[in-house]
């Protein structure tokens, strides 16, 4: 990122935070990475990203759809280069969501397009699914920069 001269932000459900820790771990991070936005809750997703309440109706927050308007949200209201987004139900219960514990969906949106991963871990920890979440967003930053 730096070497492009590109800027990211994360919005984070799921993961809590958890993206953006891994991202700021690193030294001179602060050349590309602008921050994030935690938001756990749909009326958050709403108010700081912009999702349409709609689509969270409509789709859930936990789907292919939310992860997309994330991302897009958090790379309109920062102006960063991109956006990293994920939500997804960690577990190890459901809160009435229609996904399945372990599912978690990733959007990444950039200068041309976004595009969203989805992948349903094994729900037998909570914290591994969270960080298998971020690498996975991670990996396709990675992916998409190469």
């Amino acid at each position: 990122l730096s070497d492009l001269k590109a800027t990211l932000v994360v919005a984070e459900s799921a993961t809590g935070g958890g993206l953006a820790d891994r991202i700021s771990s690193v030294p001179g991070s602060s050349a590309y990475f602008l921050g994030g936005f935690v938001t756990y809750t749909k009326r958050m997703k709403t108010d700081l990203l912009g999702v349409p309440e709609d689509l969270l109706k409509q789709f859930g927050a936990v789907s292919r759809e939310t992860a997309e308007a994330m991302a897009i949200g958090a790379r309109h209201r920062t102006a960063a280069t991109w956006a990293i987004s994920i939500t997804g139900n960690a577990g190890p219960t459901t809160d009435g969501e229609e996904a399945p514990v372990g599912s978690m969906y990733i959007g990444l949106a950039g200068p041309r397009d976004t595009t969203v991963g989805h992948r349903v871990w094994p729900a037998s920890d909570r914290a591994r699914v969270r960080a298998f979440a971020a690498q996975m967003a991670l990996d396709m930053l990675n992916k998409k920069l190469a």
